[in-house]
């Protein structure tokens, strides 16, 4: 059977069939806070993508990168009165501990934005000698009016972007460009931020360029899948694949792949409205690999609410597995959902089915991420 998986571009289910090499671009954290449930639920819909794609046998290079300099983490080690590489560090390191004792795979590298300085400065030329970008008020803005395939990962109408702009830092009341949807390439520091020598004035980068520069450093191009939470679609996305296209006159990538939302109390988990469950927090109280597979029981492009119930059944649903012991039950099946869209809640059922029936799940668990041999973990 062949793997099929939504494409945001196409808006449809469609067949993905990679070369050998899958290489994969995940937009990564800004490290200025705790990871919540929706940085996990995101990251873990790519490990079990790379699980199931290393188990047809391709070899994966899945790239997510890590934002250590941009308006929120200078705006949060203001607050504290620390230096923003100092409080990336720490909050890198948290990280990294609670998705490897989620059970993700390592990242074939983890690139940080102040890592590529060099490469983002060759890109902003790049932009500008295209003809795609202009200098005013002191930065570089990419101009959305020349480039006709603006849109095309989206597909938004003009008001749609706009709001979204504006709840998601695209400042398009920022009277130094000449459309509201112009994005920043390259922008002047204010005095207490960092700042590198450019042509075109002090500064630093802007958002979205970061994670082109990477990904092309890092991958080349095109990507075979680049992804990220849904809420990355617009601006970033849109703005990443227009710009990166600009520059190159070649597709940046090939297949897109968005993750819903984890939501509480009704609203999307985000640190603006602190309605946030911390995985460090769950970790603490609860197994890892119940964790794992109460997250799994969401298919991956549905937004969907966290409750406690879910980690119950979760922890339920793991002893069932442990009890049945070791055996390939329900391999083929589980193989089966995966390539039908990664539906791993799909999976859980078929598993929890031959389990019930005295049937060990080991084989088919483990490649879902989900090791029963191993003591559970508080």
């Amino acid at each position: 059977m062949t793997m099929r998986l939504f494409d945001t571009a196409r808006g449809e289910v469609v067949p993905f069939a990679p070369g050998a090499v899958v290489r994969m671009y995940t937009c990564g954290i800004t490290p200025y806070d705790s990871a919540h449930l929706g940085h996990a639920a995101t990251y873990l819909a790519y490990d079990v993508l790379q699980r199931r794609l290393r188990d047809l046998g391709h070899t994966t290079r899945c790239v997510r990168n890590v934002t250590d300099v941009d308006d929120d983490i200078l705006r949060k080690a203001r607050e504290l009165g620390v230096h923003y590489l100092d409080l990336a560090a720490e909050e890198v390191a948290r990280f990294g501990e609670q998705m490897s004792a989620l059970g993700l795979l390592p990242s074939y590298s983890e690139p940080r934005a102040t890592s590529a300085i060099p490469d983002i400065l060759g890109f902003v030329a790049m932009v500008l000698d295209a003809g795609h970008a202009y200098r005013s008020g002191g930065a570089v803005y990419f101009d959305v009016s020349s480039f006709d395939r603006f849109g095309q990962v989206s597909h938004l109408d003009r008001a749609t972007m706009l709001e979204l702009a504006r709840e998601r830092g695209g400042n398009p009341d920022d009277p130094a460009k000449d459309d509201p949807l112009d994005f920043v390439l390259w922008q002047p520091s204010l005095p207490d931020e960092p700042s590198w020598e450019s042509l075109w004035g002090p500064g630093r980068p802007g958002w979205h360029i970061e994670c082109s520069a990477l990904a092309m450093r890092e991958l080349g191009h095109p990507i075979d899948l680049h992804g990220g939470g849904s809420d990355l679609v617009f601006p970033h996305h849109e703005c990443e694949t227009a710009q990166s296209e600009a520059a190159t006159g070649e597709p940046f990538v090939r297949h897109w792949m968005h993750v819903g939302m984890v939501c509480l109390d009704g609203e999307k988990m985000s640190k603006s409205l602190g309605n946030l469950v911390f995985v460090g927090d769950l970790l603490r109280e609860h197994d890892a690999a119940a964790v794992r597979l109460a997250l799994l029981s969401q298919h991956y492009r549905t937004s969907w609410e966290w409750t406690p119930a879910l980690l119950e059944h979760a922890e339920a649903r793991l002893d069932l597995w442990r009890r049945a012991g070791r055996g390939d039950a329900g391999l083929d099946l589980v193989r089966a959902c995966l390539d039908d869209d990664l539906d791993a809640p799909a999976a859980l059922l078929v598993l929890d089915e031959a389990a019930e029936s005295g049937r060990g799940v080991s084989v088919a668990a483990s490649l879902l991420g989900v090791e029963l041999d191993e003591q559970a973990s508080r």
